[in-house]
Parts: structure tokens; sequence; C-alpha cells
């Protein structure tokens, strides 16, 4: 998903050129005068623009984990990206299979989620809440879980925790799956629109 992000700088050597030609005419010439002022004026500018023709403009390479153009998108989409990259680490520290069942879904919902707000930015206020709310407040519980898991913490209260994160991770992943089906809805429409059609034209041709 990252992308290398060119962009063009020019150089700095003509400004340096023209001050340099502006001093060395400005000792030589009597500046105090018009006509003198106007000459070193001249001769910067020319300066500043010979060397422009020959100072080759600098490249600047940057990668970026999303470029769609919308800067705010851009910024919900990496948060996106970090929060299932934690969801995975944790993933792979929980030994528990039915736990790490339903966090693959979880995980492979948000994965799609990101490449298609991705390909379709407008498409990025429908997951404003997935993404500042459900997925942190996710990600947060499991860490939460796996912090108990990892130090053994053990009474009635961390076991009352456990089985309700156990009981209820079906449930986040099936909401992350519900928000993924949702980006959805307007092709779904539209792909059930274009069939209606498609088999009204075949009945008309006796197909």
């Amino acid at each position: 998903m990252s992308k290398i992000i060119r962009t063009e700088k020019p150089s700095v050597l003509p400004y340096y050129a023209a001050g340099l030609a502006g001093l060395v005419l400005a000792l030589a010439l009597p500046v105090y005068k018009l006509w003198a002022l106007a000459v070193m004026l001249a001769g910067a500018g020319a300066a500043f623009a010979g060397a422009r023709r020959v100072c080759p403009r600098r490249v600047i390479e940057r990668e970026v984990p999303f470029h769609t153009g919308d800067g705010d998108v851009d910024a919900m989409l990496t948060d996106i990206q970090k929060n299932l990259d934690t969801l995975r680490a944790l993933n792979d520290a929980l030994p528990d299979p039915q736990l790490s069942a339903a966090m693959d879904r979880m995980e492979k919902a948000g994965r799609s989620i990101l490449e298609v707000v991705e390909a379709a930015p407008a498409k990025a206020k429908q997951v404003r809440r997935f993404a500042n709310y459900y997925l942190p407040d996710a990600v947060h519980v499991l860490e939460q879980y796996a912090a108990m898991a990892r130090q053994g913490v053990r009474g009635e209260n961390a076991a009352a925790v456990r089985t309700e994160v156990e009981q209820n991770v079906g449930m986040i992943a099936a909401a992350f799956e519900h928000q993924l089906d949702a980006l959805y809805a307007a092709e779904s429409m539209d792909l059930s629109a274009d069939l209606a059609v498609l088999e009204t034209l075949m009945k008309n041709q006796g197909l």
C-alpha cells in the first residue's frame, strides 16, 4: 500500500549566483547612481536566469503509507493500518484458537476496508466511526486481555473479563464484516439493477 511520492524543488544555486553577481557589480559600480543600480540589478537578474537554466531541479522522494490525494483520508487509513498491525501482533501472541479465528476475521475485514477506501476515498466518511471508535476500542480491549494472559492474572474478576472478551470477540468480528459489507451497498444495488435489466432484455429476446 505504501507509495513513493516524488516532488521537485528548484535549486538554491541561482539565488547564490544572483547574490554574488549583485555583490561584484555593487563593488565595481557607483550604485548610488541610478544607471549603476539598474546595471547591478540587471546583472543579478541575468545571473539568476542563466544559473536557473543550467542548474537542475532537485527531485525529493519520500515513502508514504497512503496517497489518496486527501490528507485527512490518508491519516485515517494510516491509523487503521497501525491498529490492524497491532491486532496481528496480538493474534500471534494469543494461543486460543477460537479467539484467534475471530481476530483473523477482524483483521481480514479491516484490511479489505483499507483497500476499498484507498481505491474510493469518497467512502471514507462511511468508516469514520469504525476508524475512530470500533477498531481502536477493540484493539484496546484485546491488549488488556493479552496483558492479563501474559501476566498470569487470576481471580474471579480477571476470569469474568476474559470470559466476556472471549464471548464477544465473535460479535466484534461480525460488526467489522458488516462495516465492510456496508461499503458495497451502493454497488450491490447497482449490480442488482443491471442484472434486472439484463434479465428483462433476455426475456424479450426469448433467451
